[in-house]
Order: structure tokens, then C-alpha cells, then sequence
């Protein structure tokens, strides 16, 4: 009896897609095309909670809304093909699509139906969840948190979005350091400059971009790095003299926690206080006497001289 209660809720699920005609197209990780008539919405169930991103050329000419897992195109103007992202916010997970608008195309408002690898995500009801866990599939690997978040690192930054493999409860989060940082080799005339950060529980992520900025060949070695890492790792052993096509690697630091506070602070330039001039003003007061001016008498002397007969 068991056993019937779980197919029931199996056969219903199979069957309804079917009632409806929708278009299945299976997610393997390999671009899907979309076709739209112009003036005609089409429904893309995608089954999941999913963000869109859109070049700013489709901004006038395709409508985009996306709600319950479902997303709804319609295209106001013919356009070739393009290529959409739909993000899964839980996971991570990019999928793509290369849509493409017509004037007339057939069955312009069938559905389409997304269906999943079960290595990617099993594709159940939620009551077949309930009475059997086992089959559910958790998409984070077999690793540590802070060697799941660097190789999840690596690949968004150098791998095709198409291959980069979902990783549960990862967020891109802003790495709060400066635009340029000193303090991480001292010893070399490298440039290290902070690209993007990652956080996956307590553990995040920083992408750092290092240059040489010398002229001879230098060998890294996690152990120079100044300042309280969790785990370092670089994506090549060594750089090139500068001008070379090897003068540049990137870092990727573990923290526990944000990098800002790992991170030796960068020291800050004394700039002495601008001295300025003082003007001495003396008051001078005039003092005007009310009293008239007095003069010295004159005293006039007469002399009378006589003479001899």
C-alpha cells in the first residue's frame, strides 16, 4: 500500500505536462533556443526561483517578467539571436538561453518546460520528498566549505558560465578593501588589486589580481603573504618579469569573516599641518588734549648804552 501512495502522486506529475503540450527541453549545461512571435508572451517554466539577465540592446524590444518559478518573454520587435541568463538565487546555478524573435514562428504560445540532470537537481514532487530524503540531491560537493569556495571562484572568473558547477548557499558579497593593496607581499614589487569576493557560511573568498612590476622572476609562496588567512592559494606557482605574457596571476584568500580585517591596514602618508601666518595688528590711540595751548611769555631786554660827551 505503501508503494501506491508513492506512484500516485508520480503518475500525476508526468501527466499533466503532457495534458497541457508543453515543449520539454532538458538543462545539460548547453545553451537553449527560444523561439518568440512578435506580440505573442510564452512561458518558460523553469521550476525555480530565478533572476534574468538581458543585454541592454533587448531593453526596448522583449518583456521580461519572472514569477512562482515561471518566466514570461514577450517581444515587441524582431531580434536574432541573443543570449539570456536565468540565475538560480538558491544555488547559483546559471542556466542559458539564446532566444530569438520572429514574426511568425509555429505554436508561438506553447509552453516550455525545463527538466534537470538528476545529478544536477532531482526533479520531484514535495510529497515524494517527505516519504523518501534519500532521493533528494544536495548539489554542494564533498568538500570544505573554504576549498568549495575557491574552485567556485576559479571558475567564475576564468571558466565559461555554462560549466560552472552550482554550489548551495554562495553570495557574492563586496570585498571591502582598498582599490589597491600594499601590505600582502611587502618584500616584492607586486600590485595586488581586490576583483570580486564570495562568501559561503563564515568563509569568504577574495579574488586578487597580482602584477610584477619588476623585472626578475618571482616564485609564490603562501607562506610570505602578511596578515590572518585562513587558507591562500594561487592560480599560478609564479610570475614573469613585467611586460611579459606571465606578469600577472590571481590570488584567491580564505578568510574567516570579511578580508578587511585580515588584511595588514595600509599605512597612511604623515602630512604635517599647513602653518599659517599671523597677522600682528597693534591698535594705536591718539590722544587730542582739550586745554588750550599755552605759550612762554617773551621777555623783551632793552639796553641803553651812553656815550662820552
Amino acid at each position: 500500500m505503501k508503494t501506491f501512495k508513492r506512484l500516485l502522486p508520480l503518475l500525476a506529475f508526468s501527466i499533466v505536462p503532457m495534458a497541457q503540450g508543453d515543449v520539454l527541453m532538458k538543462w545539460d549545461r548547453t545553451p537553449l533556443p527560444i523561439d518568440l512571435q512578435v506580440k505573442k508572451e510564452r512561458i518558460l517554466f523553469v521550476d525555480k526561483n530565478v533572476r534574468v539577465g538581458y543585454p541592454a540592446e533587448l531593453k526596448d524590444k522583449l518583456r521580461i517578467q519572472s514569477a512562482g518559478g515561471a518566466v514570461y518573454l514577450e517581444a515587441s520587435a524582431e531580434f536574432p539571436s541573443t543570449r539570456l541568463q536565468l540565475r538560480d538565487v538558491k544555488t547559483g546555478e546559471m542556466i542559458l538561453l539564446d532566444v530569438m524573435a520572429k514574426h511568425k514562428i509555429d505554436n508561438p504560445k506553447e509552453p516550455i518546460r525545463f527538466v534537470y540532470n538528476e545529478s544536477v537537481e532531482k526533479q520531484t514532487t514535495s510529497t515524494e520528498q517527505q516519504d523518501d530524503p534519500l532521493n533528494m540531491t544536495d548539489v554542494r560537493p564533498n568538500l570544505p566549505a573554504p576549498a568549495a569556495l575557491t574552485r567556485y571562484a576559479a571558475q567564475m572568473l576564468y571558466a565559461p558560465l555554462r560549466t560552472v558547477e552550482p554550489l548551495v548557499g554562495v553570495r557574492q558579497v563586496a570585498h571591502r578593501l582598498p582599490n589597491k593593496i600594499t601590505t600582502l607581499l611587502p618584500a616584492y614589487s607586486i600590485q595586488a588589486v581586490p576583483l570580486m569576493s564570495w562568501q559561503l557560511d563564515n568563509y569568504v573568498v577574495t579574488a586578487i589580481r597580482l602584477q610584477n612590476h619588476g623585472s626578475s622572476r618571482i616564485t609564490l609562496d603562501p607562506r610570505e603573504l602578511q596578515g590572518r588567512f585562513y587558507a591562500a592559494t594561487f592560480q599560478h606557482s609564479w610570475l614573469g618579469g613585467h611586460g611579459s605574457n606571465e606578469d600577472t596571476t590571481t590570488l584567491y584568500l580564505i578568510t574567516e569573516g570579511f578580508a578587511d580585517k585580515a588584511v595588514i591596514p595600509e599605512t597612511r602618508k604623515y602630512t604635517p599641518p599647513k602653518k599659517t601666518k599671523v597677522k600682528k595688528t597693534v591698535k594705536v590711540t591718539k590722544v587730542i588734549s582739550t586745554q588750550p595751548a599755552t605759550t612762554s611769555p617773551t621777555t623783551a631786554t632793552t639796553v641803553v648804552g651812553s656815550s662820552n660827551p
